[in-house]
């Protein structure tokens, strides 16, 4: 079959590959439709920070149908629809018995830890993979995970209902962030290098642009969630956002944060990180078909496999393009 493997820093390939096996105990083999390309395996294929195997198939957000299914499997059959949750959790450590999975002592990801979903078929534990709700397409499955990743964000900085949100980044989890925060209330404000990019999220949640060093108004926003994971970014995000509320960092960024803690206690500020997700992936699965016009407008036609080391190229050097990049993968019809 048909597979993208990422064999080192800078290194991807599309190769053929042997289609994984028959699944064993607690093992489902599924069939994959579509995948997303994610800003996390960017960083991965730039940098090699997360490289624990190669060469490994890549990609953790994908949707596609049970091909098989091992003993003990009940929740799904051959030929359901299913989504993936990218966590690969060992399940025995004290984070995980205390229902933090994604604190796992011992955590990685599908795409990393085994291999991913930018092939035609993946071999999966069958608790990595939920049943789709009827009538949702797979371009949305797709992004399933990533919706997860947002609402994780969105949940942790707890942001009154009709408090402004400024959000950082409008990048695939900028723009979910975004889309989440104007849901339930928050009127939200963009701020982002790129101007294309941010007047299209502005566009969709009908939202503020703004710039980082300009004019936020003369009541400054107390929340901020950031997707950027820019050092400078966070730290003027610290110095700028009114007292008594929060900031939550969702980026995974480069460089050290030169942070005065004296500045946390007077501003009364909360700072708190968000790691992929808890409990949110159930809970985005169930939003998609209610946010499928906005995140229709995230996406473009689906690339095919053998596109994947180009669109690579074309995100990390900034060129134009769609906020989420949809792999094709053969393993069903989309």
């Amino acid at each position: 079959m048909r597979a993208v493997r990422l064999h080192g820093p800078g290194d991807l390939r599309v190769e053929e590959v042997e289609t994984p096996p028959a699944p064993g105990p607690g093992q489902v083999l599924v069939g994959v439709a579509l995948a997303g390309i994610c800003g996390s395996d960017l960083h991965n294929y730039r940098t090699g920070a997360w490289i624990s195997r190669a060469p490994s198939v890549a990609g953790h957000e994908f949707a596609g149908r049970v091909r098989a299914v091992g003993a003990n499997v009940r929740h799904v059959a051959p030929g359901d629809r299913v989504y993936v949750d990218s966590r690969y959790l060992c399940g025995t450590c004290a984070a995980c018995r205390a229902g933090l999975g994604q604190v796992c002592e011992n955590l990685g990801f599908i795409g990393e830890a085994i291999d991913g979903g930018f092939a035609e078929a993946a071999l999966l534990p069958a608790g990595n993979v939920g049943r789709a709700p009827e009538g949702v397409p797979y371009r949305q499955l797709a992004m399933a995970e990533s919706l997860a990743v947002a609402l994780h964000a969105v949940t942790r900085l707890q942001a009154p209902e009709g408090a402004p949100v400024i959000v950082t980044g409008c990048g695939p989890i900028g723009a979910l962030v975004a889309i989440l925060a104007a849901r339930t209330g928050n009127p939200v404000m963009l701020i982002d290098r790129d101007a294309g990019r941010r007047a299209l999220v502005a566009d969709i949640v009908g939202g503020q642009e703004a710039e980082l060093d300009g004019d936020w108004g003369r009541e400054p926003p107390r929340h901020a969630i950031d997707t950027t994971g820019a050092p400078v970014v966070i730290g003027t995000l610290i110095e700028r956002l009114g007292g008594g509320g929060g900031l939550a960092l969702v980026g995974i960024g480069e460089g050290q944060l030169q942070l005065d803690p004296v500045k946390l206690v007077e501003k009364d500020m909360s700072l708190v990180g968000c790691h992929a997700f808890a409990d949110e992936l159930a809970p985005a699965v169930a939003m998609l078909a209610d946010l499928e016009p906005a995140l229709d407008r995230l996406i473009a036609a689906p690339i095919d496999l053998d596109a994947v080391p180009e669109a690579y190229r074309r995100q990390l050097a900034g060129e134009p393009g769609p906020l989420k990049v949809l792999i094709a993968c053969g393993g069903d019809a989309p």
